[in-house]
């Protein structure tokens, strides 16, 4: 299973504040990585937090707690630095939080009705965790384990990728399943989000990005009075009558 997505965020030029803080005059000449550590978890393993950058100076960090995006730091049409998606100050805050704040969620995004499903004839019970239903992949969910990281460096971009092993029987699903999720900031100023999945034995896999974006940089506005638009066909219906 191989899926992608891109986020794209148009500027002419970036920089940040707070958390996206940086000098226009010391603009970044070529992508670049960095790796800090972000906290640890109860047991003692460090995360850590790796910050993407890009030629034109746009930003996105992520913690391998979770593969979450917890800053991306963007300008705006009045050349303002904003980071533009919801996040923790710090780790404790993803520890403890129940809103998936930035993370990949799964085994399976989205509810599944009473926690059961059917394959090759065989009901599988998983864990219920939203009333009586399963959802975003259970109480331990891919956005509540830590994921190895690795650096890609021959891509020309500031690349990151993350990989989980699900084991057989987590959460109630069927099957080993390895995910590797990539995070690629382009010179186009896109954030790329590549999964790969593999399985032996079938199983059901949907996983998905989980960020919440405020395009206005101030978490004390509301997206009411944001536009989207969708690049795809437009379908037509057409109505046949006697």
């Amino acid at each position: 299973m191989m899926r992608s997505h891109l986020l794209w965020l148009a500027a002419l030029s970036l920089f940040y504040t707070g958390a996206c803080q940086t000098n226009r005059k010391a603009q970044t000449p070529m992508p670049s990585m960095t790796k800090a550590v972000f906290g640890k978890l109860p047991d003692g393993r460090e995360v850590y937090q790796y910050t993407l950058t890009n030629k034109a100076g746009s930003k996105v960090q992520i913690i391998n707690y979770g593969a979450t995006v917890t800053s991306l730091c963007v300008t705006d049409r009045h050349g303002k630095i904003e980071d533009v998606v919801l996040g923790y100050d710090n780790l404790q805050g993803y520890i403890d939080g129940t809103a998936y704040f930035g993370a990949i969620v799964g085994r399976y995004g989205n509810r599944i009705a009473k926690g059961r499903f059917q394959l090759d004839g065989k009901i599988y019970q998983l864990t219920v965790n939203d009333g009586e239903n399963h959802l975003h992949g259970g109480r331990i969910g891919f956005n509540k384990v830590l994921w190895d990281a690795e650096v890609i460096r021959d891509t020309g971009e500031p690349s990151l990728q993350l990989q989980y092993v699900s084991p057989d029987g987590e959460e109630g699903y069927p099957g080993t399943v390895t995910l590797k999720v990539t995070y690629t900031l382009t010179e186009k100023n896109e954030l790329r989000i590549d999964y790969e999945g593999t399985t032996d034995k079938p199983t059901i896999l949907n996983p998905t990005q989980h960020s919440y974006f405020n395009l206005s940089g101030s978490f004390a506005n509301t997206i009411l009075d944001h536009t989207l638009m969708i690049e795809a066909p437009l379908a037509v219906s057409t109505r046949l009558s006697s």
